[in-house]
């Protein structure tokens, strides 16, 4: 049934408390709570509404098939991840991906990192069993201690400040090397880390790199080019918009425009658990200016994603709403087709991207979490394939992925098997591809957009 959008109240920043807020965090020390909120509220934010707005712009061009999204980073960022090398890392794969994906598309290419404030995480289950003890969940960096026991798994406030000043601290450093000329195309080689040099996908990207070196040098030497315009990338953030709290805290209202924006981040998504249209997200949601992400599976019925889309873009602002399918390929072929042409029907204004990691979750036979290369390649093929034949546009990925060399998913390049996965897996929630699984990724979509 349609939800009737005139019964709702006036938004304010906290007006979401009136509904039922899933996947929040029960916090013994609701005084702390109170005051580290309060806190952070009084903190200058990590963004700017005009960044915002730029990256709605974007988003819209996007949708229209004039640019491609790449929307990436770690499932759950961990404090202990907050140093130079390991934010480089990711920074180098995700501009690396990006020059291969433009190079390939012959369009321009928006780069969104899952970073600077993915510190909270969904669950399952609201605890979990070892050893006959019963203990909360970890539901990221920002809440709890992914140790077992019972004082690590104790919702703390305090981690939430951490979590605002390690965002902070990570947004800062990408600012600088960026600025700095990190991403400057006439270095790419400055991005390379030695391991994509032992696999077979290296003459490959060396002759794309050769070609697009090329490219410039041509067009410099005719003054089709300012040189000193090639180091300069847009970068935004983004995260999952879980911890309700926090996000309020972060939400400001532009004294210029009146309108209200989160400046934790660029953009902010809800997730398949937390979509509900009488629910506290969906409310929360539907009163800030950020883009949008609405990420589902096959759960949802094309009448309630309409509705929801409704709700959270009723002036149908272009740039707005990015629908994030997470589907798997069991279930894409038979749902994604009818989805597509309800929102088609229905006129909205929207942006079609892709998440092929969550509908793809595997267990192997000593119950580890994983993802196969190729799950998450057909996924793709299958999702740009029902796209063409509906005639819309599909607009971006947004893919779980690290610069490290960790062994979280099988396949890929180096040919990873369920026996490797022990080897070096980091991730405290969902596995992620690695650097050179990731490249291979960047290769095979860039075949596919061209």
């Amino acid at each position: 049934m349609a939800i009737n959008k005139k019964i709702r109240p006036q938004w304010t920043k906290k007006s979401w408390e009136e509904y039922k807020a899933l996947q929040q965090p029960d916090y013994p020390d609701r005084n702390e709570y109170k005051n580290v909120l309060e806190r952070i509220e009084s903190y200058p934010p990590l963004v700017f509404p005009g960044e915002v707005e730029n990256l709605k712009k974007q988003i819209s061009e996007a949708g229209k098939g004039r640019s491609f999204i790449l929307q990436g980073g770690d499932c759950a960022e961990r404090f202990i991840d907050c140093n130079d090398k390991i934010i480089i890392n990711k920074i180098k794969i995700l501009l690396q991906m990006s020059v291969i994906l433009t190079y390939g598309a012959r369009k321009p290419v928006l780069r969104i990192g899952r970073i600077a404030g993915q510190y909270c995480k969904p669950r399952s289950k609201p605890t979990e069993k070892l050893n006959n003890e019963i203990l909360p969940s970890y539901r990221g960096d920002s809440v709890n201690k992914f140790e077992w026991g019972a004082a690590n798994r104790t919702p703390d406030p305090a981690r939430l400040e951490k979590a605002f000043f390690y965002s902070v601290a990570t947004l800062n450093y990408i600012r600088a090397i960026i600025s700095g000329g990190f991403a400057d195309l006439h270095h790419p080689y400055n991005w390379n880390l030695h391991s994509i040099e032992k696999t077979r996908e290296w003459p490959k990207y060396k002759e794309t790199v050769e070609k697009i070196l090329d490219a410039i040098n041509f067009m410099e030497s005719f003054g089709g080019i300012k040189s000193e315009l090639l180091g300069r990338v847009d970068f935004f953030i983004s995260h999952e918009g879980l911890h309700l709290g926090y996000e309020e805290a972060l939400t400001r209202k532009d004294p210029v425009t009146g309108k209200y924006y989160n400046l934790g981040a660029h953009m902010l998504w809800i997730g398949e658990r937390t979509r509900a249209i009488d629910g506290a997200h969906v409310e929360y949601f539907r009163g800030i200016s950020n883009p949008i992400g609405i990420k589902f599976s096959h759960k949802i019925d094309s009448e309630e994603l309409t509705d929801l889309i409704d709700i959270l873009n009723p002036n149908n602002e272009a740039g707005k709403i990015t629908l994030i399918p997470r589907i798997g390929i069991a279930k894409i072929e038979d749902y994604l087709p009818g989805i597509i042409r309800k929102v088609k029907r229905s006129e909205k204004s929207v942006t079609w991207s892709c998440d092929p990691m969550h509908g793809n979750i595997i267990y192997t036979a000593g119950n580890i979490k994983t993802r196969n290369f190729d799950d998450v390649l057909t996924e793709i093929k299958k999702t740009f394939t029902i796209h063409k034949n509906e005639g819309t546009n599909i607009g971006g990925v947004h893919f779980e992925l690290t610069g490290d060399d960790v062994t979280e998913c099988t396949g890929g390049a180096l040919n990873l098997t369920d026996t490797d996965l022990n080897d070096n897996y980091e991730t405290y929630c969902d596995p992620r591809l690695n650097y050179t699984q990731s490249l291979e990724m960047a290769f095979l979509l860039s075949e596919l957009l061209n």
